[in-house]
């Protein structure tokens, strides 16, 4: 029955909800399926029924995770920018903002990042999709070497967007480290200085 079936969807929905705001603050791998079913209010085995296992669980935890933190939503206001350069560095603040305004996503994210060092299949759902968001980064960063190619001389679109990842990567790192302290605009002015050298020889 289709009202039943949509029950079934929020039910799960909501479990996994709880499945994130247990984990995120508790940490994964203290999380257990008692836990996630007092803080969605539902009994163990409804946990089970909608999941089959505690590893399933996980499993489609990280899928929802992925699905809402490796996503790159260009605004409509950064493709008016006058310049290829100027686009993609309006995209690092973005998605630098973005990242590091939800401290416990970073947090779960990471959790499953060690977890997936000896877990295959968590692993393989962490490459694809961070492959799959850097690839976003593609078109922005060819635009910029055909704008500028005397500016970054034997580079690749894909070398570009992956720095540009990597920055965003390495400041979620930064405002784990030091949350208190951490400025996205202080890391991404510093970022773009490093990268103004590029092309004009060893840095003295």
């Amino acid at each position: 029955m289709p009202g039943k079936k949509v029950a079934e969807v929020e039910r799960r929905d909501q479990i996994l909800a709880a499945t994130y705001r247990v984990a995120a603050e508790g940490g994964l791998w203290e999380t257990t399926i008692l836990q996630v079913a007092a803080e969605a209010r539902v009994s163990p085995g409804l946990v089970i029924f909608h999941f089959e296992s505690r590893r399933q669980l996980f499993l489609a935890l990280l899928d929802h995770l992925l699905a809402t933190t490796t996503v790159l939503l260009v605004d409509p206001a950064v493709d008016a920018l006058p310049s290829p350069i100027d686009r993609l560095v309006a995209v690092l603040r973005l998605e630098m903002r973005r990242i590091t305004s939800e401290p416990l996503r970073i947090r779960l994210t990471f959790d499953f990042w060690m977890a997936g060092v000896r877990d295959a299949a968590i692993r393989g759902r962490l490459q694809t999709e961070f492959a799959r968001y850097r690839d976003a980064f593609r078109p922005l960063a060819d635009e910029v070497l055909r704008s500028q190619p005397g500016r970054f001389p034997g580079v690749t679109p894909n070398g570009l967007a992956g720095v540009a990842v990597s920055l965003i990567k390495g400041c979620a790192v930064q405002a784990m480290i030091d949350a208190d302290h951490f400025d996205v605009d202080d890391h991404l002015a510093a970022a773009v200085g490093l990268l103004s050298h590029f092309g004009t020889g060893p840095v003295a």
